[in-house]
């Protein structure tokens, strides 16, 4: 058997990157591309209040698992509430926005691009940004539960 050797990463020894510099949304890549997979799979946190720009992805169905937080998930015509252990599946092609409903609190995500399609490039040669040491201890504490 031969095969490219395991990849392991810890979250606090990953960048996070906006999109665009005045976004409310970081992004950390966990798998994508660069570790030789063609799906994607972000680390997603919304600032309070905080959302994505109207998207869609051609080719890729999207999933969000929401670790922590509420949102509202808006997909074409119909906009669903979400909660901690919410699984959305976006299908190819719809126009989608995420927010954040809180004012207060931060919304935690892992996003999964089932097609990555460009996205991680995207995302990758955005701004990056460092990822908040309290936010690592939310997503570790949780995590470890």
């Amino acid at each position: 058997m031969s095969g490219a050797a395991p990849i392991v990463r810890n979250l606090a020894d990953l960048p996070g990157f906006l999109i665009s510099k005045d976004d409310t949304v970081v992004l950390a890549e966990l798998a994508g591309p660069s570790q030789g997979s063609s799906t994607s799979v972000f680390l997603e946190i919304w600032e309070p209040g905080g959302a994505q720009p109207l998207n869609s992805h051609a080719e890729s169905a999207e999933i969000f698992i929401v670790l922590a937080g509420t949102a509202v998930a808006h997909s074409d015509d119909e906009s669903l509430v979400l909660v901690p252990g919410d699984v959305l599946t976006l299908q190819p092609g719809s126009d989608h926005r995420i927010v954040n409903s809180s004012a207060t609190e931060k919304l935690y995500t892992i996003t999964i691009m089932a097609n990555d399609g460009g996205f991680a490039s995207l995302v990758t040669g955005g701004t990056r940004v460092p990822l908040a040491a309290a936010d690592l201890d939310v997503l570790v504490r949780g995590l470890a539960g």
